[in-house]
């Protein structure tokens, strides 16, 4: 605590502007155990320097260059987006509500000095004043970018339109801490008795305590609810269960999401756009609502096929299992999903699950970064703010490239899923790395294939991150790609968790015998089923936030939000649930989750490449690196990917995959 003190003590005598690359030097590492007080001094730092950035660009008496205008602005922006995404990791993991309050009014106040530097007239003049004409086309391609994120905020307003964007501006960013935090804080339980915990692992079984009334508390954290819903073999439990997490942050987030969505259909108004995701969408990859309307469509052409056959896989199995049935209910997809794996591939999660404990699957993930990139990931010897937190650097031929806090356990209060905050921005200087966050909610002990899945999903953003974040100019960093890519480069790494020689390298059981490889076999073997299931749930999501976000704000978001995904599933949409309330991405993702989809196509796509030239030949590693991660966002995601594969983005590795859920013919 006197290190964070003595260094918050520092900046304050700090009158000058200082170099955005420089903030963790200065600063040092996050703070480990703030008090309010020091949260709010950290943020008065930040603001601070944004203020006197932006003072120095406009009282700058020169003539317009980029050293003294493009150079400034980049700051200006990297400042603030390291000061919020900070505060945006305070209020996702510190322990206290009070320092999670303070981490969320932080960022809120630094998204509201982000409009604000936005609708800004003399900032924009000054960028306009500005010739580019002779610089290379990663500066050009920055300042055309930047002129036209002043104009989508809406700089060229009159004063009075200007003033309400800024209030709406205001409003979302109180809103949005305030709907994430009704959904961490919002932890739900549900009393069941040890009876009812029959199928599900001993372990966890053995680790939940039998209270004086004979039974056992499971809350709605997910290393509580995923197991019972995958391997309760009680049918009552698991649809009560469901109930329960089904109305997390219910009804408290429908009244926050009436305003969010009124306040972006007055912002798309007011910036001339038809409705929200116009606005949101005009500088993605897909950048029109009809060109997501058409990838929903072709999505739902190739997906339901392959549902209907996983569907009636599932049934069948369920009539052995419970004669009679007609139909499958909700509540018991999860449930049923290793039975079919069990009946009709040979293959039990429960027999792989064996093989990957928590820490030896994070080693793995690490080895493998290591020899697809040819880098070293080694421990970081800095503070953290909970002893389960890990830190790490990624060294190349002895110098530090990048470094990463990983805080992969769920905690009282904590953010209940999994991503990746960028923290710091890098330079090409020496010493002047990228820094980041993965905070994630994984079992400390065994782990099923799929959260091995997640895990390193999430590692991929990490080194998207570190990689792609080296550069001069911070906005053409990895932070300034389209925002429907930024999913591909984590997707692609998905691959690798079904591959034998890569899993070999970690996965072992507890008397230390490599999984083998016969079980990796049948593990391919059943991974093409429930693919069909799980896009259409996808495009169930995707039309909710399309459709909230293009559509009049319906009287009850409840039934519209079970209607919109009753239309792509297959199973009955429980009449109770309201998972709008607890779906995080209708704000941080807006109108857009249709970006998973997007990126399972690109990542598809570029994966292509490695199953013709090996998934570790390490050329097609290097330039993958090289063409894709490291430009980050200073050209466009559709030449990065055209750059590695040779050629425009193709839907059609995607379907193939797809296709694979086929019954053979």
């Amino acid at each position: 605590m006197r290190t964070i003190a003595l260094a918050l003590a520092a900046t304050t005598a700090i009158t000058a502007p200082v170099q955005a690359s420089d903030i963790y030097r200065i600063l040092g590492p996050v703070m480990t155990d703030p008090s309010v007080e020091q949260i709010n001094a950290r943020c008065d730092f930040y603001a601070g320097q944004v203020d006197l950035r932006r003072d120095a660009m406009l009282g700058d008496s020169e003539a317009a260059t980029i050293a003294n205008t493009l150079e400034r602005y980049d700051d200006i922006t990297a400042l603030l987006f390291s000061g919020s995404s900070e505060a945006g990791l305070y209020q996702q993991v510190l322990l206290t509500p009070e320092q999670r309050d303070a981490g969320g009014a932080c960022a809120a106040r630094l998204t509201g000095l982000s409009s604000e530097i936005s609708l800004s007239r003399p900032l924009y003049d000054r960028l306009s004043a500005l010739d580019v004409s002779g610089a290379d086309a990663m500066v050009q391609n920055y300042y055309s970018d930047t002129m036209a994120a002043f104009r989508r905020a809406g700089v060229s307003l009159d004063e009075d339109k200007r003033a309400r964007v800024q209030e709406i501006n205001d409003a979302l960013a109180a809103l949005s801490t305030e709907f994430a935090r009704n959904i961490a804080e919002d932890v739900r339980t549900i009393d069941v008795t040890p009876e009812e915990l029959a199928g599900l692992p001993q372990d966890y079984i053995d680790a939940r305590e039998v209270g004086e009334n004979g039974t056992i508390t499971l809350t709605t954290a997910s290393t509580d609810y995923v197991p019972v819903m995958t391997y309760a073999d009680s049918d009552n439990l698991r649809e009560r269960y469901a109930q329960v997490y089904g109305q997390r942050a219910y009804p408290a987030n429908d009244d926050v999401l009436r305003q969010v969505f009124a306040l972006r259909a007055e912002l798309a108004e007011l910036t001339g756009f038809e409705n929200y995701a116009a606005l949101q969408f005009s500088n993605r990859m897909l950048d029109t609502p009809q060109k997501v309307e058409d990838l929903i469509a072709q999505t739902d052409a190739a997906a339901r096929p392959v549902a209907q056959a996983d569907y009636d896989q599932a049934l069948a199995v369920l009539q052995q299992l419970r004669p009679g049935a007609e139909r499958i209910e909700s509540y018991q997809l999860g449930w049923l999903s290793p039975k079919v794996q069990q009946a009709n591939y040979a293959y039990d999660p429960q027999e792989a699950r064996e093989y990957f404990l928590h820490d030896n699957v994070r080693d793995g993930i690490f080895d493998l970064t290591q020899k697809l990139f040819d880098v070293e990931v080694r421990e970081w010897d800095t503070p953290v703010w909970h002893e389960s937190v890990g830190a790490y650097e990624l060294v190349e031929d002895g110098e530090v490239i990048g470094r990463f806090y990983l805080d992969s356990h769920p905690r009282p209060g904590k953010y209940t899923h999994a991503n990746v905050v960028p923290l710091f921005s890098g330079s090409p200087e020496p010493g002047q790395v990228p820094v980041a966050s993965l905070v994630q909610n994984m079992p400390e002990g065994l782990m099923v294939h799929g959260q091995v899945t997640t895990f390193l999903h999430e590692f991929g953003h990490v080194l998207h991150y570190i990689f792609g974040s080296r550069h001069e100019l911070a906005g053409t960093s990895m932070i300034n790609v389209e925002w429907d890519f930024i999913e591909a480069p984590s997707q692609i790494l998905e691959n690798w968790v079904y591959d034998y020689d890569t899993l070999s390298t970690f996965a072992v059981n507890a008397e230390g015998e490599t999984i083998p490889r016969d079980l990796v076999e049948r593990m391919n073997a059943v991974r093409h089923f429930n693919q069909g299931m799980f896009e259409m749930r996808q495009l169930g999501l995707t039309a909710t936030s399309y459709n909230l976000y293009t559509q009049p704000t319906p009287n009850d978001l409840g039934e519209a939000t079970r209607e919109w995904q009753q239309a792509y599933s297959l199973v009955p949409i429980s009449p109770t649930s309201e998972m709008q309330a607890a779906f995080g991405h209708l704000d941080g993702y807006g109108a857009a989750y249709y970006t998973y989809g997007w990126s399972r196509v690109i990542a598809a796509d570029m994966f292509s490449r490695f199953v013709e030239e090996g998934l570790t030949n390490p050329e097609t590693a290097a330039d993958y690196r090289r063409l894709v991660l490291e430009p980050g966002g200073s050209r466009p995601a559709a030449e990065l990917v055209r750059d590695f594969v040779g050629r425009d983005i193709s839907f059609d590795a995607f379907q193939r995959d797809l296709e694979k859920g086929l019954p053979a013919e």
